[in-house]
């Protein structure tokens, strides 16, 4: 159970497995999450989920090697198995109680950047099967760090690549090339964007000053997974939300974002402490 069927490394530090989770790949939707554990001992690790399949009986999953237990989820390989995988949890997007009139008025716009790139492919492949209109764009620092760009290709009807450098597409960031589609005569009626806290809060930023709907998704903001551990409280239109249950998605026009990267920073020192005694036992072979 859980075993892992595929593993590919995207990035350095940025790896995709494709997990055997029977009832989890039939129940999921766009939008929600799972969490997992890498053997007994380790801690829940949520994740969004980055595809699923139910007639295979799959999802897959998208980790960024930030602390220590993200180190072990990347560290194991084909053929290993997770402790746990629990799930589908939070709440899908709002798009899939859309009635096919409502979907039909649509054109959608996904803003996504590094690891959140993954998590838009569901949502943006969801919504193209159903025959609503979807551009994607997908920014990065340099080329190097662009992932998903094949399957999001599939998945909408323009895919716009930027990168801060200049190394691929256009050069600049995801919110220039919004408001560069805008003006050359892009209509959009609903904006996604899924990424960095600072960059979500800026696509919102942009977003309100072009007019257009702006949802968030606030999934690093989670650590249980539960709502118990209160680590992922945030102000949404003056009040306190949890992100990992009545979540992760948010209009992103009532986020307080400030507050939420102060607390996303609360975190920081613990997780670089814990990183760097996890590799001090490593080398010690325990």
């Amino acid at each position: 159970m859980y075993r892992i069927e595929t593993k590919e490394m995207l990035t350095p530090n940025i790896c995709k497995m494709r997990v055997q989770a029977p009832r989890l790949a039939k129940a999921a939707l766009p939008g929600q999450f799972l969490i997992v554990r890498a053997d007994e001992k380790g801690e829940r690790v949520p994740l969004t989920i980055s595809d699923y399949d139910a007639q295979a009986g799959t999802v897959t999953i998208v980790t960024q090697t930030i602390g220590a237990s993200t180190t072990d989820i990347n560290a194991l390989e084909v053929g290993d198995s997770f402790a746990d995988v629990a799930g589908p949890l939070g709440v899908p997007s709002d798009f899939v109680e859309m009635t096919e009139e409502e979907l039909a008025s649509h054109r959608y716009v996904f803003i996504a950047g590094g690891v959140g790139t993954a998590p838009v492919y569901p949502q943006a492949k969801w919504l193209h099967e159903h025959g609503v209109k979807v551009d994607v764009i997908v920014g990065a620092r340099n080329k190097d760090l662009l992932i998903y760009k094949e399957e999001l290709a599939s998945a909408c009807d323009n895919l716009y690549i930027c990168t801060d450098d200049g190394s691929e597409g256009f050069h600049g960031v995801g919110t220039a090339r919004l408001e560069a589609l805008v003006a050359e005569g892009k209509q959009y009626t609903r904006c996604v964007a899924i990424g960095p806290m600072i960059m979500m809060k800026f696509s919102v930023l942009t977003c309100r000053k072009l007019g257009i709907p702006c949802t968030v998704s606030l999934n690093t903001l989670m650590v249980d997974g539960t709502g118990m551990c209160g680590a992922c409280r945030v102000t949404v239109g003056g009040k306190t939300r949890f992100a990992c249950v009545e979540g992760p998605e948010f209009d992103g026009y009532l986020v307080d974002f400030d507050e939420a990267m102060r607390r996303q920073r609360m975190y920081k020192p613990e997780e670089q402490h814990m990183l760097e005694d996890h590799i001090c036992r490593i080398g010690r072979g325990k």
